[in-house]
């Protein structure tokens, strides 16, 4: 099968006028999504790592981290549109900001993930986290987390 530009998915660094986008996807990801407002300090904060993914000129995905003083890299959001997902896209987000964290020269990747999100679990599981800790009612809705660690 011969590629084509419809399914060619570019990997940059987000700017502010992905903003509007990013939010959507935001919105159609989660139950409780960031505010709006969040996502633009993140985007302003973090913009060194913060990358969406682009297809068809139309952000279809997003990941936003942050270098943490102790030599981790923290994943702080991921998401991926409803339709774009098992094809890849997280996967490649999650590298671009993995291998960004390397740059730094950041030893590890941590992340928190709901313990009822089973099908994120996996997914970070196969990029080679671990579970390592238990955080109770880490959610402002009383949700459990999981605090799951890779090392670069």
């Amino acid at each position: 099968m011969r590629k084509t530009e419809e399914n060619v998915i570019i990997i940059r660094k987000a700017s502010p006028s992905d903003f509007a986008q990013i939010v959507k996807i935001e919105n159609l990801s989660f139950e409780k999504p960031y505010p709006p407002a969040l996502i633009l300090s993140l985007l302003y904060l973090h913009s060194d790592l913060f990358y969406v993914a682009v297809a068809n000129n139309e952000v279809i995905g997003y990941v936003v981290g942050a270098k943490k003083g102790n030599g981790h890299g923290h994943v702080i959001s991921i998401a991926v549109k409803p339709e774009w997902r098992r094809r890849g896209v997280g996967t490649k987000l999650m590298e671009a900001l993995l291998n960004a964290f390397k740059e730094r020269g950041l030893k590890a990747a941590i992340l928190e993930v709901a313990t009822s999100n089973r099908e994120a679990i996996a997914f970070y599981k196969a990029l080679g986290f671990e579970k390592i800790d238990l955080m109770k009612k880490y959610y402002p809705w009383g949700e459990d987390a999981y605090v799951m660690i890779k090392k670069l």
